[in-house]
């Protein structure tokens, strides 16, 4: 990632302004979510001001997308866990009988992080346009900024509570409210599906020519970032070609991987010994070598990794240094699962190289480049598969190369939204939807793909209260 360093310590001084905004979003009751401007004392008048807003990691940069994971069985759910959260286990244990409307009735990361995120985006492409103290390139820069991460949040908030992008049914479907005042009360529409994302598209092609080469922080979008952007969202829509030509151009701007299997040379001796728990710092943070972006998922502060059922590490390869230095099977009472051994910060919904190279695969497999595609899928596994395990993959049909891609893909993204958001759009296909099965206590329980479980309710004060408009439920339960 091209990022200025010593920019990121100025996070520590962010300005008397954005407190007022962090306390003023933090005491706003969850079914006011639109009313989210805040009433401190201060009007932002300097482009600091507006700047200084990026930079706020938990009110701007949180992603919680837990019940798309606990969908996926891609985060373990202790029996503690499922007996305190009936919306959980009627996630996680696919229960398609679970009235999942009215068990959604309280406070959900993903709808009102993100909405908070948009408002303070919203902010800034309002009113930094009258900034002062800056040049006129600066003022363009914080803004374009601003609607890059507006669109961020849309893709994310479109791919969880509405059906997954379908070209013969985006513009007949509804999606999720579009706002894009920060006023109080201010108008929205709940647009179609083709609408959310015509207006993504739109924020990310307006910002491009305004962000810079180099992020003054990890938290800041730049170009490389968008473009990377872009190759996901076309990629969700089917468009490979696109999806493709943009991949290559945020490949151009960075294509750096991160050596797992130099990781698990450097901790070998905790690694391969079964006894020990102790962690070892995650290198996955802010200053990932892959990172185009980096935004929090559920937490915005250093902790121990999500542990995860022990069927989901045995969808890794054989070899896969990642997995082995970052889980490890553990039996506490009478849960077993792999818990996580590394500690630190997870860019849980940024966005990184490796994904890239895996949208590159997928496109180049689509147009029949089976050569090529397996070329940028084994370029991240050679970085992944210790040696002693690692054997090129070579593919001779769309069906087999995209197998192939499916897996690393899902295995380097655990734990954020785009496994969800990709098993969606494979639902679509019967060449690619699948079935899921567990088998739990000796009862094998299902999830099919064409289940109303795949997009998630809307929570119910968003329903109830749902500002200066109306939104409907997507699903009926």
């Amino acid at each position: 990632m091209k990022v200025n360093n010593n920019n990121m310590k100025t996070n520590k001084v962010i300005a008397k302004l954005l407190v007022l905004l962090v306390v003023a979003l933090s005491q706003v009751s969850c079914n006011e979510y639109l009313d989210i401007l805040p009433k401190g004392q201060k009007i932002p008048t300097t482009l600091a001001d507006f700047e200084a807003m990026l930079r706020y990691e938990y009110g701007v940069h949180r992603v919680d997308a837990g019940n798309a994971i606990n969908l996926l069985n891609d985060s373990y759910q202790t029996v503690a866990n499922l007996n305190y959260s009936s919306l959980t286990k009627a996630n996680y244990m696919w229960d398609e009988s679970a009235d999942r409307i009215y068990l959604n009735n309280s406070g959900e990361g993903m709808y009102y992080d993100s909405y908070v995120s948009i408002s303070t985006c919203n902010l800034i492409i309002e009113h930094a346009p009258e900034a002062t103290e800056c040049t006129d390139a600066e003022r363009a820069e914080v803004i374009a900024c601003a609607k890059a991460l507006r669109a961020m949040n849309y893709f994310n908030l479109v791919n969880y509570y509405a059906d997954t992008y379908d070209a013969a049914t985006a513009s007949a479907k509804n999606a999720v409210p579009w706002i894009t005042s920060a006023d109080v009360n201010a108008p929205h529409q709940q647009l179609t599906i083709q609408g959310i994302y015509d207006h993504i598209l739109n924020d990310v092609k307006e910002a491009l020519p305004n962000l810079p080469a180099t992020s003054p922080t990890p938290l800041h979008p730049n170009r490389g970032a968008a473009y990377a952007f872009y190759a996901r969202v076309y990629l969700q829509m089917g468009d490979y070609p696109q999806a493709l030509e943009y991949a290559e151009l945020a490949l151009a701007e960075n294509d750096a991987l991160y050596d797992w299997t130099a990781y698990y040379e450097e901790n070998k001796t905790q690694i391969e010994n079964p006894d020990s728990y102790t962690v070892t710092p995650s290198p996955a943070g802010h200053y990932y070598v892959e990172n185009y972006i980096f935004r929090h998922g559920l937490t915005s502060y250093q902790y121990v990794g999500r542990s995860i059922p022990v069927e989901r590490k045995a969808r890794f390869e054989d070899g896969d240094a990642r997995a082995a230095a970052r889980w490890k099977v553990r039996t506490v009472g009478t849960d077993t699962y792999c818990v996580s051994t590394t500690t630190g910060f997870f860019n849980e919904s940024g966005i990184t190289t490796t994904e890239v190279y895996l949208i590159k695969a997928e496109c180049l497999a689509r147009d029949g480049k089976y050569s090529e595609a397996m070329a940028a899928l084994n370029t991240v596994r050679e970085k992944r598969i210790l040696a002693a395990k690692y054997t090129a993959l070579s593919a001779s049909t769309e069906e087999e190369a995209i197998e192939y891609i499916r897996r690393t893909k899902d295995n380097e993204l655990l734990g954020t939204l785009i496994p969800f958001a990709d098993a969606r759009r494979y639902n679509l296909d019967p060449k690619y939807a699948r079935t899921l099965t567990k088998v739990v206590d000796g009862t094998t329980y299902t999830l099919s793909p064409t289940s109303h479980l795949w997009t998630m309710p809307f929570p119910q004060g968003a329903i109830k209260n749902p500002g200066n408009g109306t939104i409907t439920q997507n699903v009926n339960k």
